[in-house]
């Protein structure tokens, strides 16, 4: 009996020191999956409480209320410094409830009709429009204007916002709306760079400046649905700048997808044909965070994306800015925006809209009263 005892506390003892070395050996391991799984619940959770965790950066509106609306411009002003002394780098982008169009005017009053803004107290070096396609996205535009207002002004740029809103139940077309926001926003003013940026990517750092480079610049380089990373090396997505030198040399966008996918890699392709070079901002600079949404309808995924891309280099001359073809059913200018509604047709080509589908829905919290509205000549031909 005492034989047995002593060969079960042997036993005993040895599972025990075995025990204590796998914890120790997994101590380390066992932290960093416990720490992974925590970010991942405070990454999955995307209630109020999730949107609040995020403290790294500061307010976007920081310091912008010491630039007053009362300050008044003289006629000749000094030129602002190439490097604005109100960029500061990673913002804190929350997304909070109730919010409304008519707050994001109270917070921009330098904003005036139509989104324009240049800076009171200096002379921008810079002249960008931001090109937006939309449909049915009200939701995430007001967010969008909430943070790009105030982000572009830190960097002190003339700057314009156009909504191309397409009219319609088509099928929805990225790139054409693309097409006509260049040609809509370079009849305005002769623009020296035009940022083509999805409604749902929010920029997190004011160090990515919104101004042109020597060659296409992809801006949207670290999206947090992608990890913070590149997808791929030709990506192309999200958020991108062209100069309109640049833009015509690519031949703008395609007009032929019709639906989701296809087009940004269509685009990085066009800028390779076109002799140029993708150049991009730095992981830690280039980040957003996407508004987190399903697949709109009208907007499926597009089953002959993969083969149009394969024909991209026999294409891209034939099919772009030379060929776009649209009706401009109604221009607004709203204080946040200039709102243009048009006709893009179908893959079968411009077709007539019935009345009741062709003007855009009213701006969520936006006062009617405040826009301005023309109609222009409803056909445009092609560039030349």
């Amino acid at each position: 009996m005492p034989n047995l005892q002593s060969k079960w506390r042997f036993l005993m003892m040895v599972l025990g020191v075995q025990l204590i070395v796998m914890a120790l050996l997994s101590r380390e391991g066992y932290q960093k999956r416990v720490t992974y799984f925590f970010r991942i619940f405070r990454r999955t959770d995307t209630g109020v409480g999730a949107s609040m965790q995020n403290h790294t950066g500061r307010d976007v509106y920081a310091n912008l209320s010491l630039l007053s609306k009362s300050q008044t411009r003289e006629e000749s002003m000094p030129y602002c410094p190439k490097k604005s002394p109100l960029v500061g780098g990673p913002l804190r982008v929350t997304f909070p409830s109730g919010l409304t169009l008519v707050q994001v005017e109270r917070k921009n009053p330098l904003v005036v009709r139509g989104g324009r803004y240049r800076p009171p107290n200096c002379e921008s070096l810079h002249h960008t429009a931001i090109i937006i396609p939309h449909r049915n996205r009200e939701h995430h535009l007001k967010f969008l204007l909430y943070y790009l207002h105030p982000f572009l002004q830190r960097q002190q740029l003339n700057y314009g916002i156009y909504i191309i809103h397409q009219a319609g139940n088509y099928t929805f077309n990225r790139a054409k709306l693309m097409n006509v926001g260049f040609r809509e926003a370079m009849r305005e003013e002769d623009w020296d760079c035009l940022f083509f940026h999805d409604v749902d990517l929010i920029p997190e750092d004011d160090r990515n400046t919104y101004t042109c480079d020597a060659h296409p610049k992809h801006a949207a380089i670290a999206m947090d649905k992608f990890g913070y990373k590149l997808p791929y090396k030709m990506y192309f997505g999200g958020v991108s700048a062209l100069t309109p030198l640049q833009y015509l040399k690519m031949n703008g966008f395609p007009n032929n997808y019709w639906g989701w996918g296809g087009e940004d890699d269509d685009i990085g392709i066009r800028v390779s044909l076109g002799g140029m070079l993708i150049t991009r901002p730095s992981l830690n600079v280039g980040r957003y965070k996407m508004i987190k949404h399903k697949l709109d309808k009208g907007n499926e995924v597009n089953p002959r994306r993969f083969n149009m891309l394969a024909k991209t280099r026999h294409t891209w001359k034939e099919d772009g800015m030379n060929t776009v073809e649209y009706e401009v059913l109604s221009r607004e200018y709203l204080p946040l925006y200039t709102n243009i509604t048009v006709n893009i047709g179908t893959e079968k080509g411009l077709l007539s809209l019935p009345p009741k589908t062709q003007m855009a829905p009213p701006a969520n919290g936006m006062p009617k009263k405040d826009a301005k509205t023309s109609l222009p000549d409803t056909e445009h031909h092609p560039l030349s």
